[in-house]
């Protein structure tokens, strides 16, 4: 009997100790530092953003939040990674538009699901593309490249910095709603495909506007337009695509997720530190500078964005004819 009420009383506490472990690991949060997975190889639009979200957030969360870069199959392994990681917020990472909508509709066996795989945190900033040419191309704005294009089928091609990439789909989705017919060159990666549009090898090219920018500026590139709706703060005077073709937009983004079962209260923090990072000055000067605009949103709201884009992208890649596996 003894025996009996003792394990009783044991019993009990566990239970009530149990109880209250979760709430209070979730209120001490972080104790140890942080992991950002970015799924890409350093120095792309994706790293500057993520690093520089990283080390603001640091300060919000008092842990540090360290960056790891892990490249491969588009975004794919590293979006793998962080799907098979504990929900105990340690492990975070920069998704995109590639890993989260673009992906799917690319690969037919991914061992992720874009949304139930994860939890939503918040989007951080939407990247603007850029529709440019090289200097000598006959064409100076969105107008003139589609008269060239429809007097000249299949003459003209476009680079992009892969197979399946915004870029390619950007193009793509331009071929289709006006109508023309323009080659697609994939290269690996961006940094290539900018070097032969420079050097004249390929005419066009749908790329990041960070990326771009600086050739744009030095005058090695011709931008006719930006891919967003609405013309982008650091190059005002160069028109929306959707000027000319109305209902047009494509762009890149960058948003925070973690594992699907982290605890609210625990994406909730991470939440608070993210938008936090996002205003500071340091931040959003930087963003300033490579065209990319600062959002910030609710979990809620970006699990919309992310069921929005994968109905959006899904009938585009399938048009394209894009397949990566």
């Amino acid at each position: 009997m003894h025996r009996s009420f003792v394990a009783a009383v044991v019993a009990a506490l566990l239970i009530l100790s149990s109880g209250t472990a979760q709430p209070a690991l979730a209120q001490d949060y972080p104790t140890r530092p942080v992991t950002l997975d970015i799924p890409f190889p350093a120095g792309g639009s994706t790293d500057l953003v993520g690093r520089l979200i990283a080390e603001a957030m640091s300060a919000e969360l008092g842990q540090p939040v360290i960056v790891e870069n892990r490249g491969g199959g588009g975004g794919s392994l590293g979006t793998a990674h962080l799907a098979k990681q504990p929900p105990d917020g340690y492990a975070v990472m920069m998704g995109t538009v590639s890993t989260h909508a673009l992906n799917p509709a690319l690969y037919r066996n991914l061992p992720f699901d874009p949304v139930k795989s994860f939890a939503p945190v918040s989007l951080l900033v939407i990247v603007p593309n850029a529709l440019v040419v090289h200097p000598s191309f006959p064409a100076n704005t969105v107008e003139e490249l589609v008269a060239l294009l429809k007097a000249n089928p299949g003459k003209y091609s476009y680079a992009s910095a892969g197979n399946g990439t915004p870029g390619h789909l950007s193009g793509e989705l331009f071929k289709t709603m006006v109508g023309v017919d323009m080659q697609h060159i994939p290269y690996q990666g961006a940094g290539p495909a900018l070097v032969d549009v420079i050097s004249g090898q390929v005419p066009i090219i749908f790329d990041n506007l960070p990326t771009a920018s600086g050739y744009i500026r030095s005058g090695k590139l011709k931008a006719l337009g930006v891919t967003t709706l609405e013309r982008a703060s650091s190059f005002p005077d160069l028109p929306a695509v959707a000027e000319t073709l109305p209902g047009y937009e494509t762009y890149s983004w960058n948003a925070l997720f973690a594992p699907a079962g982290t605890p609210p209260s625990i994406v909730a923090k991470l939440n608070q530190a993210a938008s936090k990072a996002l205003t500071t000055p340091k931040v959003q000067a930087r963003l300033a500078d490579f065209s990319a605009v600062s959002v910030g949103s609710t979990p809620e709201e970006l699990g919309e964005h992310v069921k929005k884009e994968l109905a959006k992208w899904a009938p585009i890649v399938k048009a394209s004819g894009a397949r990566l596996d």
